[in-house]
């Protein structure tokens, strides 16, 4: 296994680091080029995450997209000039095979789950940048583009052809791999692109794909242009969309620089904002966020001063780069519990000058990464919950945390030797609209799906330090328990959390979190967390005669017929 370690680290052996930078990248290049970009997918076929495989056909695994989800970052952040994207293939004669067929055969039942919902998260982000970033993503595609390679394609806003006889969109899982398009294809190919559910069955039954103008006329993609024309074409495409970006104009952008971290024996990790502790005896591991320390930026051009070091922003990428790590590296610690500790009025001040400033570039995308983050973790298939206790900080933004989690436990009171502040829940602006979840509506709606009157009840409430009987009396927690309960309470749930099935736990949870309307983003993780997780264990994709398997070799799998 490839690891990238930054100065400072010390990753644990094995582990997957979710941490990459330009200079360190193998698979893709970027162009600038004013306000267009240029992005050239050409990976490198030596390099691996793992051992066992090749990366033919500018195929993709985990390292390749923790490289893609690194640049459409810091395309964000760093090139704020940028208003629109041309996603292209740096190789002759193939755009992108998807997904490494000999990688997914090989790789642990949790790793190939865990890929596909870090490949939809990143497809997720660019996918929004044009609506909500005035970034618009355009895949130009020349040569065979199949599998996950068109998932690629289907999250940009305008997809181009070349007419050149041979170039091709395809979704070959079915009937090559025994699997689904574990990106999206299906929910974006029938919700998205609004293909013909007829269509849309022939289209994923066929090896072969479609190309030239029957891909045009299914909707496929938005344009087919012949060969002679299509650089020219497509850079035409690129300025018309960069012109009418909603794109708020930036002097310069801010360095993503590396996060300060540190791995320890144990698992631990801490970094500036946020530590990670971890009891692998009780099969959890506690995430603590400390508030900030500093006063919160008096302005758009101070936020920008402070750049990457700004509290929010800090924060942010210092518990995404958390959840990832838990997520891919400690499967077996099946529980996330999730602290605070600071002032909340802090936390609250810090999230106005964001607020305040929304209409500022950077601003803007520090509210959409915290959108990103708070996503994340809905979507992390363990057990979630939130304890606050005296002297934590769940204001605003940090209180999302607690109505993400499953359960929110809240201390009552004061807790005898413990001078600590008296616990409280501080709702704020941010809580009512800037972070909706996959279904499009906040945690707060989510919550009180069946009490529309109990979100106006809270909100009458904002800005308010909120103790635990009013916490409890508006239903903002589970539990509030005083001090003679606290600590019998809270250990009895997370034994018997612990406890339970991981399997049982991961379809109750995901069932509960995503109440309410259904959208293309609820319809692609329920695939994922539901079919594709099924599927991915049956033999006839993974057993010794299973597609998967068999691929490559001259032999189709061997099926059991039987309907389940």
């Amino acid at each position: 296994m490839q690891i990238t370690r930054h100065k400072g680290d010390n990753l644990v052996r094995n582990a997957i680091d979710f941490q990459t930078s330009p200079d360190r990248y193998r698979h893709w290049r970027v162009e600038y080029d004013g306000d267009v970009a240029n992005l050239f997918m050409d990976v490198d076929e030596k390099g691996g995450l793992f051992e066992g495989y090749e990366l033919k056909l500018n195929s993709y695994d985990l390292g390749v997209d923790i490289e893609l989800a690194d640049i459409v970052q810091r395309m964000r952040f760093e090139h704020p000039e940028v208003k629109a994207v041309v996603l292209q293939s740096g190789k002759d004669k193939v755009f992108c095979a998807g997904a490494n067929i000999r990688m997914l055969a090989g790789a642990a039942h949790a790793h190939k789950v865990n890929f596909c919902k870090f490949t939809n998260e990143t497809r997720n982000t660019y996918e929004a940048a044009g609506a909500e970033s005035g970034q618009h993503y355009i895949c130009a595609v020349r040569g065979s583009c199949a599998g996950g390679g068109y998932e690629l394609a289907l999250a940009c806003d305008h997809i181009m052809l070349t007419d050149d006889g041979a170039s091709n969109v395809a979704l070959p899982e079915v009937p090559l791999l025994a699997v689904l398009p574990g990106t999206g294809g299906l929910t974006r190919v029938t919700d998205k692109r609004k293909v013909r559910r007829d269509l849309a069955d022939v289209f994923c039954s066929v090896e072969e794909g479609v190309r030239g103008k029957r891909a045009k006329d299914w909707n496929l993609v938005d344009e087919v242009v012949p060969n002679s024309r299509f650089a020219e074409t497509v850079a035409e495409r690129a300025r018309e969309f960069a012109a009418r970006s909603s794109r708020a104009p930036a002097d310069r952008g801010i360095a993503l620089d590396p996060l300060e971290r540190r791995f320890a024996d144990d698992g631990s990790v801490v970094y500036s904002t946020v530590e990670v502790a971890v009891d692998r005896a009780r099969g959890l591991a506690t995430v603590e966020i400390a508030g900030p320390s500093d006063p919160a930026p008096a302005s758009a051009d101070a936020l920008v001063e402070e750049g990457a070091q700004s509290w929010m922003l800090r924060c942010a990428r210092e518990l995404d780069d958390a959840i990832l790590h838990l997520r891919l590296n400690e499967p077996e610690l099946g529980v996330l519990v999730f602290k605070t500790q600071g002032d909340p009025a802090q936390v609250a001040a810090h999230e106005r000058a964001l607020i305040d400033n929304r209409d500022h570039w950077l601003a803007h995308e520090i509210l959409l990464y915290w959108k990103r983050v708070l996503k994340r973790i809905d979507m992390t298939s363990r057990s979630l919950v939130a304890l606050i206790e005296p002297g934590s900080c769940f204001a605003g933004t940090l209180a999302e945390i607690a109505f993400a989690a499953d359960r929110a436990y809240m201390a009552d009171g004061e807790f005898e030797g413990d001078n600590r502040p008296v616990a409280t829940l501080t709702l704020t602006e941010a809580n009512f609209g800037p972070y909706p979840m996959a279904n499009d509506l906040t945690r707060l709606q989510t919550r009180f799906l069946g009490a529309p009157d109990a979100v106006e009840a809270a909100k009458a409430e904002k800005d308010t330090a909120l103790e635990a009987a009013d916490a409890s009396r508006l239903g903002l927690v589970t539990f509030a328990l005083d001090d003679i309960d606290w600590e019998d309470e809270v250990r009895v749930f997370l034994e018997e959390r612990a406890s339970f099935s991981p399997d049982a736990m991961t379809g109750m949870e995901a069932n509960l979190r995503f109440a309410g309307p259904e959208t293309m983003e609820t319809r692609v993780f329920g695939r994922l967390t539901a079919w594709q997780n099924w599927i991915f264990q049956r033999p006839n994709a993974v057993g010794e005669t299973g597609a998967l398997r068999r691929y490559g070799t001259g032999m189709r799998g061997e099926f059991d017929m039987g309907r389940v």
